[in-house]
């Protein structure tokens, strides 16, 4: 829940800041959500509904999603299943979407995972935070297995001085 109160005191902050870099596009170091796509995905929700017809199964209230350190919760998440029927494909998360992993946090409206490719797609008011730093956007197209990611739509971001690493 401390991830959760970050990101607010970075939405709060964001309008207080008046230097706010802003841009089209902009790619980003996401290395705190470098994932493993291979592990084991886990769910978890309040109620589960399956569809033989389509493959599908729809995960409702208070939805989390686990695969390995990453966690993603949402309102619902659809999951999509391989042609074979023996793992998932796609995850489709909406109602509210929180990623989370080491020192990166992501929000937005709805999400996106494909699971092979190790992609994550991130859209409506996304907001990315990582440490103190902040950057929002309209999407967040995230490589996993990279550990990189690309913020798109009217960009803009709040960075917060330090010191130098040796």
């Amino acid at each position: 829940m401390l991830k959760v109160f970050q990101v607010t005191v970075v939405l709060a902050s964001l309008a207080l800041f008046p230097a706010i870099a802003s841009a089209q596009g902009a790619s980003v170091a996401f290395g705190g959500l470098k994932q493993d796509t291979t592990l084991p995905v886990e769910v978890s929700a309040d109620q589960l509904a399956v569809s033989q017809a389509d493959g599908t199964a729809m995960f409702t209230g208070n939805v989390l999603v686990g695969q390995g350190e990453m966690r993603l919760s949402a309102g619902q998440v659809k999951v999509e299943y391989t042609a074979d029927g023996t793992g998932i494909a796609k995850l489709y998360a909406s109602d509210g979407v929180t990623l989370i992993n080491a020192t990166d946090a992501a929000e937005s409206r709805a999400a996106v995972y494909t699971i092979d490719s190790g992609t994550v797609v991130m859209t409506g008011d996304v907001l990315l935070t990582q440490g103190g730093n902040a950057l929002s956007g309209q999407k967040l197209v995230i490589d996993l297995k990279a550990g990189t990611g690309v913020m798109e739509g009217r960009v803009q971001t709040v960075f917060q001085p330090g010191k130098a690493q040796n």
